[in-house]
């Protein structure tokens, strides 16, 4: 059984959404493994999102720890504050031992020092091999550059932002019908907005799915890098068809 510890800033109703889909997926036994913990980087009274998230969690009877990053930024004298702020996050979540941690709607740069300590893994907007940045940044980045495909992928958590080894990743086609009547329009502003609303409606069904793969054995996290089933390294873990499939699902 996986042993899952979930980081979340708590900010919106996309995390509170996105954890009782992880924790309906758990129940029904389609992730084998359970949710060991929950972290945020916020405490109760910081903000009203946040205490609905907390009020979720503990009505799943899931341990939550919370420690504010705020009073480590303010604090003076400190040159890295995420270094000292992270050492207090291990201090809190090592007794659970988790096989996995899940950065979902985490908004902190995790440290070197946690993320080499931990299997941590995170979405990002892109396909493997794409832009980094904020999900708008990518998105300009894939219109400016005429980019045949966009995505999104999860990836291992490194140092190095948004280019940890891929874990797995969905693509779709963005030259094709809708988006084609806009590339010949050279209509940015609603490529824009399709291509986000094509990559939104994927980002759940990915994560879910990876966590399926992760708990089944499909897939299997070692030394930082992605084995498949019989233990070969894979550069990511192609979701494409089931995400899609997700997707037609949801929109029937």
């Amino acid at each position: 059984m996986l042993s899952i510890g979930w980081f979340s800033t708590g900010r919106d109703e996309a995390a509170r959404q996105l954890l009782q889909a992880a924790y309906d997926k758990i129940l029904k036994g389609d992730i084998k493994g359970k949710i060991s913990f929950v972290f945020s980087n916020r405490e109760l009274g910081e903000a009203k999102e946040s205490d609905l998230f907390f009020e979720l969690v503990r009505g799943y009877n899931i341990p939550l720890i919370c420690l504010s990053h705020k009073r480590f930024k303010t604090a003076g004298g400190q040159t890295d504050w995420r270094i000292t702020f992270d050492r207090e996050v291990n201090k809190r979540i090592e007794s659970f031992a988790p096989d996995l941690c899940v950065l979902a709607g985490y908004m902190l740069i995790v440290s070197e020092e946690l993320c080499q300590r931990y299997n941590m893994i995170n979405l990002h907007p892109a396909p493997p091999g794409g832009p980094t940045g904020t999900w708008q940044e990518v998105i300009w980045t894939l219109i400016q550059n005429g980019a045949d495909t966009a995505g999104a992928m999860m990836h291992i958590v490194t140092p190095e932002l948004d280019r940890g080894p891929v874990v797995s990743y969905c693509l779709f086609p963005i030259k094709s019908e809708p988006f084609a009547e806009y590339w010949r329009r050279d209509d940015k502003k609603m490529l824009f907005q399709l291509i986000r609303q094509h990559e939104l409606a994927r980002e759940f069904p990915l994560i879910i799915m990876t966590l399926q793969a992760l708990s089944r054995g499909d897939i299997t996290i070692r030394n930082k890098t992605v084995v498949d089933s019989q233990g070969r390294p894979i550069a990511g873990y192609n979701l494409s068809s089931k995400v899609d499939e997700e997707v037609r699902k949801s929109l029937r």
